[in-house]
């Protein structure tokens, strides 16, 4: 229960709160391994005659187990004698990354803080980063989506926006805005064709302008898209910023599986939590046959997560939907949930939510704690 808040019990003696919360002490989480009542997820609590009011407050929209304690809930409390009636309530409050360990100071407003990358390039990383962050916002997170490959800056054209960023006062900068994401990237400032040649003190001073003089606002997540391999920027970030976690995404191929170890190991060495694994192009379904065909070899990926002890976040399927649709700068993520080529990424959205909770909620940030596929 909240500080300040109150438990109401209007008109049914045969009722009292304490029995009601008790029978909800019961509801698990699976990936916290507490009850909902010591979660603080309990809020608004009345009895009314045969009729109990509630509302649960997930530790994200994207929570993969809000059908599952909905179940639950509703069970537990209708065999309660005398309840003949329970109104379930949802909303969501994403929880704040701790900040400041180790002398880094976290950004303002900004509750958690992701790095995507890869050990290498063509597998997909962008893509990934870029479907994660409007999937998110489409379940209603509020998201940013910082461009960190300098050399290759590809999330203006996925993303469908071009254009200069506006100065504000005191030398701010107001981020770019596309599909509910707010977008911060070399590309805005450095369009076309034009190389960035730049040697590591650049680098360094490019990475903390766009994150400590960028208005992001109030964020549940900012994904941080990482240049391919594991050089100076991800160094860089990694001694600055309180990074909630990170993603290593990898095709199944065992050359793409090599780097991408190396990936592990680099955030693994820097002591950044390894949110997971994401098995990118893991395989194709021929539209003439519908079988599955194993283009770059298939579950390398979740092995080399299961190798490492972090979690498998999921294996996403090589479309020609996808590759369309960040060409044209419409990430299939728009297409919804129910659309079938933006489902898996949806899967691998709530996966990564699901784990940034367990890391701020579960305690010790260097436990593994695996979520329901």
């Amino acid at each position: 229960m909240a500080d300040g808040e109150s438990w109401y019990i209007m008109s049914n003696p045969s009722l009292n709160t304490e029995v009601v919360l008790d029978t909800l002490r019961e509801v698990i989480d699976p990936d916290l391994h507490r009850d909902i009542v010591s979660l603080s997820m309990v809020h608004d609590l009345a009895i009314h005659d045969s009729s109990v009011f509630l509302t649960v407050r997930l530790t994200t929209p994207a929570c993969p187990l809000k059908g599952q304690f909905e179940k639950e809930i509703q069970s537990r409390l209708l065999a309660l004698p005398g309840v003949e009636k329970v109104e379930l309530k949802f909303d969501a409050q994403v929880p704040q990354s701790r900040v400041g360990a180790d002398g880094k100071s976290g950004l303002p407003g900004v509750k958690n803080i992701i790095a995507v990358g890869s050990g290498k390039g063509g597998v997909g990383k962008t893509t990934v980063a870029v479907n994660l962050a409007v999937a998110l916002a489409e379940m209603g997170s509020t998201v940013g989506l910082l461009d960190a490959d300098v050399y290759g800056p590809n999330v203006p054209r996925m993303m469908g926006i071009q254009g200069m960023p506006r100065i504000l006062g005191e030398n701010r900068i107001e981020p770019l805005k596309s599909y509910g994401v707010r977008l911060m990237s070399m590309g805005f400032v450095n369009p076309g064709d034009k190389p960035v040649i730049w040697r590591g003190p650049m680098l360094h001073s490019a990475m903390q302008q766009f994150l400590r003089q960028v208005e992001w606002g109030e964020l549940d997540y900012l994904i941080i898209d990482l240049p391919p391999g594991t050089g100076d920027i991800a160094l860089s970030l990694a001694q600055n910023v309180p990074l909630t976690g990170a993603i290593v995404v990898t095709t199944p191929s065992d050359v793409s599986l090599e780097d991408g170890r190396k990936a592990l190991n680099m955030f693994l060495q820097l002591k950044i939590d390894v949110l997971g694994v994401v098995e990118n192009m893991s395989y194709f379904t021929c539209p003439h046959c519908n079988e599955a065909v194993d283009i770059f070899s298939h579950g390398g990926g979740e092995v080399t997560a299961e190798k490492f002890g972090v979690p498998f976040l999921g294996a996403l399927p090589l479309l020609p939907a996808v590759r369309q649709g960040g060409d044209q700068g419409k990430p299939v993520a728009i297409d919804g949930v129910e659309s079938g080529q933006a489902k898996p990424f949806y899967e691998v959205a709530r996966r990564v939510a699901a784990q940034v909770s367990i890391r701020v909620l579960a305690g010790d940030p260097g436990e593994t704690i695996h979520v329901r596929a």
